[in-house]
């Protein structure tokens, strides 16, 4: 019987997807595993890459970029393990850092979903958790609310030595128990990206399906490499992803409240930056990135939110 499905997807990331796949030979060992990669119509060769280097990996080839969850579903709807684990193409595997995830998923019955410990290229922390989306969370600063209630809004300046079960875990990679899936069913395909595994996770919850972090399991993760290409579009597309969490699964109430206050707050960062940008006479260039993040959220608003300014979507 297979132990674990891996299940990474991939789009024009060759080179370190190759890391990523070298990083589970050289780590899992004495586990019965299988390992999908779902191409998302990369035009980089990282099809010829995977069938050339890694032929026992299944590769399924998409004709268009069809998002993170479809393609997630394309392989968790035909896999064989017990466990599936969603690996990032832009994550590297620790030593023991699976090992450790099944033993707690083997013994922790009621686990649908854990998550590991993040971690930058030089062994600090990443945000690994993270709540659901609340109109708390988007109308105030996430920073003030988890210096001053570090109990309901944890952080990565905590440290943990055990387990502990979370609202939710960031999806570079995480371990999903089949039977959970079977019961939840598998990502909502109207999410294109981000806010995808959130939306699973809080399913998980309703379902009595418990979401944990393991601290011990440590991954590194370069966070974010495919969406680096197109940065505003990704915010934009984050967006679209967080106005869809709230419809879905708030009350009518918190989703007007977000709709009303969430451009307003855009806004006012949008004159906060000009006015900075021009005090340093637009020579600070983390300055000048954030006035254009914010410009084009403020347009995309003004323009009544079109999904055509995200990052492109193709038909399935």
């Amino acid at each position: 019987m297979v132990d674990i499905s891996f299940i990474i997807v991939n789009w024009n990331t060759r080179d370190i997807l190759m890391d990523c796949l070298n990083s589970i030979y050289k780590t899992v060992k004495d586990i019965d595993v299988e390992i999908y990669v779902v191409d998302n119509n990369s035009t980089d060769g990282s099809q010829a890459a995977v069938k050339n280097g890694f032929p026992d990996v299944k590769l399924i080839e998409n004709e268009t970029n069809t998002g993170f969850g479809y393609a997630n579903n394309q392989a968790l709807r035909i896999m064989q393990g017990r466990f599936a684990v969603l690996l990032n193409s832009d994550a590297v595997l620790k030593e023991n850092s699976v090992k450790r995830l099944l033993a707690f998923m083997t013994t922790t019955p009621r686990a649908g979903i854990a998550g590991v410990q993040l971690l930058n290229d030089d062994g600090s922390r990443q945000n690994s958790i993270d709540n659901f989306p609340s109109s708390e969370t988007e109308i105030f600063n996430k920073s003030i609310l988890r210096l001053f209630f570090p109990g309901k809004y944890p952080s990565k300046n905590m440290s943990y030595k055990d387990p502990i079960e979370v609202d939710s875990v960031i999806g570079a990679c995480m371990m999903v128990r089949k039977e959970a899936i079977g019961d939840v069913g598998v990502f909502d395909e109207d999410y294109f990206i981000f806010l995808e595994e959130t939306d699973w996770c809080f399913r998980m919850n309703k379902k009595g399906w418990k979401v944990y972090h393991v601290p011990d399991a440590e991954v590194f993760h370069l966070s974010g490499h495919s969406k680096k290409r197109t940065p505003w579009r990704s915010q934009i597309e984050y967006y679209i992803s967080l106005y869809k969490f709230f419809k879905k699964n708030r009350t009518q109430a918190s989703y007007l409240t977000l709709r009303v206050l969430k451009p307003c707050k855009i806004f006012i960062n949008l004159i906060l930056n000009i006015l900075g940008n021009l005090i340093t006479l637009f020579q600070k260039e983390g300055l000048r990135n954030r006035l254009l993040k914010y410009y084009k959220l403020s347009v995309w608003h003004l323009l009544m939110c079109p999904d055509s300014m995200g990052i492109q979507k193709k038909p399935h």
